[in-house]
């Protein structure tokens, strides 16, 4: 299936969402960016770059810039998805189609361009530190004869913390072992977490 038809489908399962994320979509492609799909969502490139992306959510749809903390921002409508962890990304919302304002929205594309030409890039840092197992995992990881420890060791270290996050960042305990179910299959067979949107 070539990137069009998955960002059709994409977009086809967006019901609620279809109408703004078509607007949005029609926008970008007015201008130099090219359509591609990465990590399962519409995302739009100049020079290989990531710079724009498409996608909807439960309760909103949006833009993402991914390097948005270079954007002028004069209407005030960036935030920042996770204040204290995003460095460069940044994204409008939308909690209904007939709040896109194309008008608004076209600075930020034109802007977007002009940065990347410019070189502005927050470049990603690696992560140098190894994160601590927790203990509920390590257990779930050496039951019933599993040697899940073992497996999980001989993973990379940006995939073990991949999972130690994904169990560290679940609030209440029955979500910890609910996510447990879910990762121990996929360590056991050398899987990343987010594998399949690589």
């Amino acid at each position: 299936m070539s990137d069009s038809n998955k960002i059709e489908t994409y977009f086809a399962k967006q019901i609620k969402w279809e109408e703004g994320l078509q607007s949005l979509r029609n926008a970008v492609l007015d201008l130099e960016f090219k359509e591609e799909v990465k990590w399962g969502m519409p995302t739009y490139t100049i020079d290989g770059k990531n710079l724009i992306g498409l996608t909807g959510f439960k309760n909103h749809f949006g833009v993402w810039f991914h390097q948005g903390v270079f954007l002028s921002d004069p209407l005030n409508l960036l935030v920042n998805a996770q204040e204290g962890k995003t460095k460069g990304m940044r994204h409008i919302k939308y909690y209904d189609s007939s709040e896109v304002n194309l008008d608004d929205l076209n600075p930020y594309l034109i802007e977007t361009i002009k940065n990347h030409k410019e070189g502005k890039e927050v470049k990603s840092t690696k992560r140098e530190k190894n994160l601590e197992m927790p203990d509920i995992m390590e257990s779930a990881l050496g039951k019933d004869g599993i040697d899940g420890v073992e497996a999980f060791k001989k993973m990379s270290a940006s995939k073990r913390n991949e999972f130690i996050e994904y169990i560290d960042t679940a609030k209440r305990e029955a979500t910890k072992h609910s996510r447990l179910e879910k990762i121990i299959p996929m360590i056991l067979k050398g899987e990343g977490l987010n594998d399949k949107y690589k």
